[in-house]
């Protein structure tokens, strides 16, 4: 990130994709979760068709994401979360370990995940003069594809070199705009 402030990057928000620690690191800036990627997280734990009928109730409330605002989806998830409550904590023992574990560990998983991004999947709607977009697709196809493309193509080279690449890449897709 010092990086991109160097070379002349204002940054006014951070849309981010998940992975673990960034909204600590960015805590200073509004960070947006993608919601196009919390979607495919809770797709990953409850598949496109799931058969459970809880796993329904909360596919169809995700779906309603990028529609709704974040006290109706709170509401929504909250209300699910008391329907379902006892039928989530339902734990199974392992005979074998002696060892339980939730029975239906992929939808609390799945429910684990919203409740956590929660803070930061309506943040695009909470500071609206900025225009922070609610998903990385602009940068997935446009900024980063080609870099990330260029990298994957040279596979064998080392970390420095990769970053040497990136710095290139960015200094120079600056100078182009």
């Amino acid at each position: 990130m010092q990086e991109l402030i160097n070379l002349g990057y204002k940054i006014k928000s951070i849309t981010i994709d998940g992975k673990r620690g960034l909204y600590k690191a960015f805590e200073d800036y509004p960070v947006q979760m993608c919601n196009f990627h919390q979607k495919r997280i809770i797709q990953r734990y409850i598949t496109k068709h799931p058969k459970l009928e809880a796993s329904q109730e909360l596919k169809e409330i995700v779906s309603t994401l990028t529609r709704t605002s974040d006290i109706k989806f709170t509401i929504k998830l909250d209300n699910w979360y008391d329907k379902y409550k006892d039928f989530l904590n339902e734990k199974t023992l392992n005979e074998d370990t002696k060892k339980e574990s939730f029975t239906h560990a992929r939808l609390v998983a799945a429910y684990k995940s919203l409740r956590t991004n929660l803070p930061y999947l309506f943040t695009f709607k909470k500071y609206k003069k900025i225009k922070i977009p609610n998903t990385t697709n602009c940068l997935d196809d446009g900024v980063f594809s080609p870099m990330k493309m260029l990298i994957k193509i040279h596979r064998g080279l080392s970390k420095s070199l990769k970053l040497k690449i990136v710095d290139y890449y960015l200094t120079n897709y600056k100078k182009n705009k």
